[in-house]
């Protein structure tokens, strides 16, 4: 069930309104249920897998908690095995075996496997990496095994952040399973503000960028120059509205029920390194990455000293890319951020040296806008459709501007026909600098807070233009979310 669909629109006030009329004790029940029907709203039969993966969790938990020695270990790696074996099945299958099939054939041998039919599972990276931290935080004994298996089952199902985030810890969210929510109205008010806030990022900002974007970067070839440019800044912001879209949506629901998750995104695109951008940018992976991948593998490789963080910070990161997504260009993305993670340690004292003899503004926004740039460069890998097309996007983004389409050349910005409705020519930079300023202004305030704090013309009239523009602008496609692919 997508959040941006009328279903969801019916969905979410019928699951709310039941949660604060039942019992307390019930409400776990009504809340797991409520997310097998919201996860079951793609493909039925694939919440078996979910169910599986929780059975094997919820005992490997337990086990880990009352074994001792080596015992715990064996439990601990016969969990991540379960999650990592589903997650490689469905997600990397293909990809390795396509790969090994190209491999023989170059040596004119036939490999044995074949690929297969295979459909992704909604959100599977997501809950699965969820479902780990819990056995992984059970191990280091910072985390109580939970022994109702209903509220377990409920902290991996969690319908508001099942299938693309944030990915919780369960010292944050199992708690507040069994703490009772009441009706708050200030509460209430906040979480359906960001949940507006969120579906206009997504459904008018990154939903009507992507249709220039796709008409782009799905025909490249029939482009350079400005067009180019232009569909790779618009991603960026696209990719960005797109997810911090959905995780406001997440977690404002939550809130409404009274639900605390974690912050996700915390204005990125002001960052002035790209370690810095990945401490703003999906927060829940990076932490997950850094706590659950790079500290591990930091500590393998402490005695190459300052090579062995280059070594973690490259795997990780490359592993991050592959996370993303079971194809060469993921890894070609996550190294790319690796390496400038990489660059930016080992050059940390010079760029220091360099900072204080530059007056701070212009250094400042000068790093701002090369990361920035950097990680448009980084993500036309991300949204390309293959290498061999971002090779051809990044050799002709300088090049020429052209659109060759019907057989007709057409030089300059305008050449991408969608350029010729109004929308496009004005109402794209409205909405770009309403998502600057909103982004901005955190920089000093919360601005929904203040917002509760001004007139009540004022704050009408905001609510009244963000629903007007996602009624008159949004995208009706029901546009999937970006991140639902992982």
């Amino acid at each position: 069930m997508l959040f941006n669909s009328f279903e969801f629109l019916l969905f979410f006030p019928i699951v709310t309104v039941l949660y604060f009329l039942i019992p307390h004790r019930y409400r776990w029940f009504h809340l797991l249920i409520a997310s097998c029907i919201f996860y079951c709203a793609f493909i039925p039969i694939y919440i078996l897998i979910l169910i599986f993966t929780i059975v094997i969790d919820y005992f490997a938990g337990i086990f880990i908690e009352n074994s001792v020695g080596g015992r715990r270990h064996f439990f601990l790696v016969l969990s991540i095995c379960a999650n990592v074996g589903v997650l490689s099945y469905f997600k990397y299958y293909n990809f390795f075996i396509s790969n090994f099939q190209s491999l023989f054939n170059y040596f004119h041998s036939s490999f044995p496997l074949s690929l297969m039919h295979i459909i992704l599972p909604i959100g599977l990276s997501f809950h699965t990496f969820q479902a780990m931290s819990y056995t992984i935080e059970v191990y280091r004994r910072n985390q109580k095994a939970e022994r109702h298996f209903g509220i377990y089952a409920l902290y991996v199902m969690f319908y508001p952040q099942l299938v693309a985030g944030p990915i919780e810890r369960p010292q944050n969210l199992l708690h507040q399973f069994r703490e009772e929510h009441h009706f708050d109205y200030t509460r209430v008010t906040s979480g359906l503000k960001l949940m507006l806030w969120g579906m206009f990022k997504k459904v008018v900002i990154a939903d009507n960028l992507s249709t220039f974007v796709t008409q782009v970067y799905d025909s490249p070839h029939n482009f350079s120059g400005l067009p180019l440019i232009v569909a790779t800044l618009f991603f960026s912001i696209q990719l960005y509205c797109d997810f911090s879209g959905y995780s406001d949506i997440a977690v404002g629901s939550a809130q409404v029920m009274g639900f605390t998750l974690m912050k996700n995104f915390d204005r990125p695109f002001f960052s002035a390194s790209i370690s810095e951008l990945w401490r703003r940018w999906h927060i829940s992976l990076s932490t997950w990455l850094r706590d659950y991948l790079y500290t591990p593998i930091s500590v393998v490789t402490r005695n190459w000293e300052k090579w062995g963080i280059v070594f973690s910070l490259i795997v990780t990161f490359v592993l991050a890319g592959l996370w993303h997504g079971a194809d060469w260009k993921f890894v070609v993305f996550g190294f790319l951020h690796g390496i400038a993670l990489a660059y930016e340690f080992l050059t940390r004292k010079t760029r220091k040296k360099i900072s204080k003899k530059v007056p701070s503004y212009i250094y400042t926004n000068l790093s701002i806008l090369i990361t920035f740039l950097y990680f448009n460069f980084a993500g036309i890998y991300f949204r390309a459709t293959s290498i061999k097309n971002a090779g051809y996007i990044i050799t002709h983004l300088f090049a020429p501007s052209f659109s060759n389409q019907n057989g007709v050349i057409y030089h300059g910005i305008l050449s991408a026909k969608v350029w010729f409705h109004t929308q496009y020519l004005i109402i794209i930079p409205i909405l770009l600098i309403i998502l600057w300023d909103f982004d901005f202004l955190q920089s000093y305030f919360d601005p929904i807070v203040e917002l509760a704090k001004r007139p009540l013309w004022q704050r009408w009239g905001v609510y009244y233009f963000f629903l007007f523009a996602i009624i008159l602008l949004g995208n009706t496609g029901h546009t999937q979310f970006i991140y639902f692919q992982f």
